[in-house]
This record gives structure tokens, C-alpha cells and sequence, in this order.
């Protein structure tokens, strides 16, 4: 198994998790934007770090 790709998988979840519930939030109006926005930023770059893991990782067998 490797770390890298498993790490980048688990980034790419939260980064997911983390776009979902900005989205939620900002279709529901609620009033936290601030907050909303660094869940919505913080999710995209774990979303895009994560991918870019497992795309750059090798497999190895």
C-alpha cells in the first residue's frame, strides 16, 4: 500500500466534505460567509492537493 496515494486519497475526502458543506451553507444563506469561505477555500486546496497525489504517484508493485 502506498502512504502517498492513501494520504492523497484522504486529502481528496476532506476536500470534497469541505466543498460540500461551504456549498450547503451558501445555499441556505447562512449567515457565517466569512467562515463559509475558508471552508470553501481550505477544501478546494485539499481537493486539488490530494488529486494531484494520487495522479503523481507511481504505483509500485
Amino acid at each position: 500500500m502506498n502512504v502517498k496515494r492513501t494520504f492523497g486519497t484522504i486529502l481528496t475526502i476532506l476536500g470534497i466534505i469541505g466543498l460540500i458543506y461551504a456549498g450547503y451553507g451558501f445555499v441556505n444563506h447562512n449567515q457565517n460567509t466569512r467562515g463559509l469561505m475558508v471552508y470553501g477555500i481550505i477544501g478546494l486546496i485539499f481537493f486539488v492537493s490530494g488529486i494531484g497525489l494520487v495522479k503523481n504517484t507511481k504505483d509500485e508493485s
